[in-house]
C-alpha cells in the first residue's frame, strides 16, 4: 500500500462504519461492497470476507483489520495488473517484427493477420491501421503503443 492509500485507511473506515462504533459490521461491509462495486454482494460474501481479517474474531472489524483488507485487495489489484501486463506482452509478441526489434510494422501484423486467417490485407492498409494508435510517428507500434490500444478496446 503506499503512502497515499495509508493516509486514506481512517477516511474509508469511517465512511464504511456507518453508525460511527469505530468497528465495520457484516451489514456495514455489504452495503459498501455493493456501493463500490456496483453489484449485489450476499451477506455471506461480506461475512466471508470480514472472517478473513478478523484478527480478534469478535465478527466485526476495527480500523487495523480494516488496514489489512484494504492491504489485501490492493495487492490484488496489483496481482491483476501483473496478470494483464504479462498477457498484454504475450499478445504483442505475436505481432512484433522480432524479438531484438521488439515493435509490431506494418509487415508483421499483415503476416500474423494472415496467419490468424483474417482476410489478406495490404500492407498499406496495416499501415493506416498502426498509424491510428502511433503515438511518436515512427511507423511503428511499440508495446507502450499497443498496450494503450489494447486498453481502449477493452
Amino acid at each position: 500500500m503506499n503512502s497515499h492509500s495509508i493516509m486514506a485507511v481512517p477516511s474509508v473506515f469511517a465512511a464504511f462504519d456507518e453508525d460511527g462504533d469505530g468497528k465495520v459490521s457484516v451489514s456495514e461491509l455489504q452495503r459498501c461492497m455493493e456501493a463500490t462495486l456496483g453489484e449485489d454482494v450476499s451477506e455471506e460474501e461480506a461475512a466471508a470476507v470480514l472472517v478473513a481479517v478478523d484478527a480478534d474474531g469478535d465478527g466485526l472489524l476495527n480500523q487495523e483489520e480494516f488496514s489489512r483488507l484494504i492491504a489485501r485487495a490492493g495487492a490484488q489489484e496489483e496481482d491483476d495488473a501483473d496478470v494483464k501486463r504479462r498477457c498484454l506482452r504475450e499478445a504483442f509478441g505475436m505481432y512484433a517484427s522480432s524479438s531484438a526489434d521488439d515493435t509490431i510494422t506494418p509487415a508483421s501484423l499483415r503476416r500474423t493477420l494472415s496467419r490468424l486467417g483474417s482476410h489478406e490485407l495490404g500492407v498499406e492498409e496495416c499501415r493506416a491501421m498502426i498509424c491510428r494508435f502511433d503515438l511518436d510517428g515512427d511507423g511503428k507500434l511499440s508495446f507502450e503503443e499497443f498496450r494503450v490500444m489494447m486498453m481502449k478496446r477493452l
